[in-house]
């Protein structure tokens, strides 16, 4: 009997671990993009140029996870139309990686839609706003993404250098715990010199 007792815990224990392996956890939905704050007078041509990634956070990182992510750069060139060539260079696999995406206005100035969305399968909206910016020290943009009907949020602390104040980092902190993201979903790239100033 107590054997018998021991298979069917055993064999309970196994189907409880594969049912919650199988469940993942509903993402954190994205807030209405008009409950995220939008730099009122946003300027276009001071907000061009290179910017290194001090922070993300958003509900597909996971800090530990996420943890050895390395700093990248962001690169803004302002377009006759007002929209934006954006560069981003990584390390990828010890070598300097560079891919391009151009946003275009949108209804509101300061914030963009990805162009050519058709180009990146599954992606059906992509969203971004620059929350907030002083154009030469710091920048704060949320990005929403909508890929297979799961929407993506992710918030983006730009730095003009790779220097992270620790009053910037606690801003940045409160900005994405109101948006109902975790100190699990936020995580700080790892400084580094490879890349970043090409």
């Amino acid at each position: 009997m107590a054997l018998g007792l021991l298979w069917l815990g055993l064999a309970l224990l196994g189907a409880l671990q594969t049912q919650a392996q199988d469940s993942t956890p509903n993402p954190i939905p994205a807030p209405p993009l008009l409950r995220v704050p939008l730099q009122s007078d946003f300027q276009n041509e001071k907000f061009q140029g290179k910017w290194y990634v001090l922070g993300l956070a958003g509900n597909g990182f996971n800090k530990e996870k996420d943890s050895q992510l390395k700093m990248y750069t962001a690169t803004y060139v302002l377009n006759e139309d007002n929209s934006y060539n954006v560069t981003s260079t990584v390390v990828w696999d010890q070598s300097c990686d560079h891919w391009t995406k151009i946003f275009i206005p949108n209804l509101h100035l300061g914030q963009f839609n990805l162009s050519n969305i058709e180009r990146y399968t599954g992606t059906q909206n992509y969203t971004t706003r620059v929350v907030t910016t002083n154009y030469n020290q710091f920048a704060i943009l949320y990005f929403k993404k909508v890929f297979n009907n799961q929407e993506h949020i992710k918030v983006t602390l730009y730095g003009r250098n790779k220097d992270l104040p620790s009053v910037l980092k606690e801003i940045f902190i409160s900005f994405a715990k109101s948006l109902g993201l975790t100190e699990d979903h936020i995580i700080f790239p790892i400084p580094i010199d490879e890349c970043m100033d090409k």
